[in-house]
């Protein structure tokens, strides 16, 4: 669930890639790009909605075409009040991807600036937010996203927030290793020596060399908060109804499977490609990044 965490001290102030340079990382990988044109092809579909470009309202029911097959009109068929699946697919793509993407970015914030305090400082900090990290680690990760969910009202924002906590000890945790290297560096002590203040060494000369392991991080987590969306409203815990959700979409269809097998198809291919996708994006974002690679190529 977590990067690899490598910290090539060698390597710690060479120059960062350019976004042209890391783009073409990925694509010289081949698992990055895979998982480029399948993360790229599903967020499409997402857009569809966001956009208001899907050719049937997600939520209209019409019950003269209910449970129709995929077919010209509607490609992926119909479920059983008549509603367009692609529409609703679509829309729980984008629902899902709201979610997902606020939920890891603050636990990326949260996390990452936990173990940058508890790494760079020590000391009873240190002791304190290890603490915190280690009784949150101490939960399945689902059972304490479905605990939090269930104590909040149910809305996106408190969903994407109890998905947030789940994993903002896994920043905590990334972070904090190579901190722990890079405080000890020649570099940084060089700076501490002429009298920079800390938080400044910590934005000028820390932060931007876990930034790589950070990102990759970040790519990882969204495969997972993905996932945990869907869990949680299969479960009945997750954006309430009208609202598409794939893990809901997925629900509906259990007892719909044998007979109207298309009504699960499409919202479980649309998380297998995320998910799948997420993660080969993750590698070759890892392999683009990795400071050993610079010049090799």
């Amino acid at each position: 669930m977590s990067a690899e965490v490598t910290v090539d001290t060698t390597a710690l102030q060479a120059p960062a890639k350019g976004r042209g340079s890391v783009l073409a990382g990925i694509l010289r990988s081949p698992s990055g790009l895979i998982g480029l044109l399948l993360t790229g092809a599903v967020v499409t579909l997402g857009l569809l909605s966001v956009f208001n470009l899907l050719p049937f309202d997600p939520i209209a029911q019409r019950p003269e075409v209910r449970l129709q097959g995929p077919s010209g009109e509607h490609w992926f068929g119909t479920d059983q009040f008549g509603r367009d699946i692609l529409s609703r697919t679509a829309s729980g793509v984008a629902n899902s991807l709201l979610i997902s993407v606020v939920a890891v970015a603050f636990a990326a914030i949260i996390g990452t600036a936990g173990g940058l305090i508890a790494g760079f400082f020590r000391g009873w900090s240190d002791r304190s937010i290890s603490g915190v990290t280690n009784v949150l680690f101490a939960f399945p990760p689902l059972l304490l996203a479905l605990s939090l969910a269930s104590a909040f009202d149910r809305t996106w924002f408190t969903i994407a927030v109890a998905i947030a906590i789940v994993y903002a000890p896994i920043f905590v945790r990334v972070a904090r290793g190579p901190v722990l290297s890079l405080r000890e560096a020649d570099f940084v002590r060089s700076a501490t020596v002429v009298g920079m203040r800390r938080f400044a060494i910590i934005w000028q000369h820390i932060l931007p060399n876990i930034g790589a392991i950070v990102i990759v991080q970040i790519t990882l987590s969204l495969s997972w908060a993905v996932l945990t969306e869907a869990s949680l409203s299969f479960l009945g815990l997750g954006t309430p109804p009208p609202a598409a959700s794939l893990g809901a979409m997925i629900f509906e269809a259990r007892t719909l499977v044998n007979f109207a097998p298309w009504t699960m198809f499409a919202p479980g291919a649309v998380i297998i490609l995320l998910v799948v996708g997420l993660n080969l994006l993750g590698d070759g974002l890892r392999d683009a990044l990795d400071p050993r690679n610079r010049g090799t190529k």
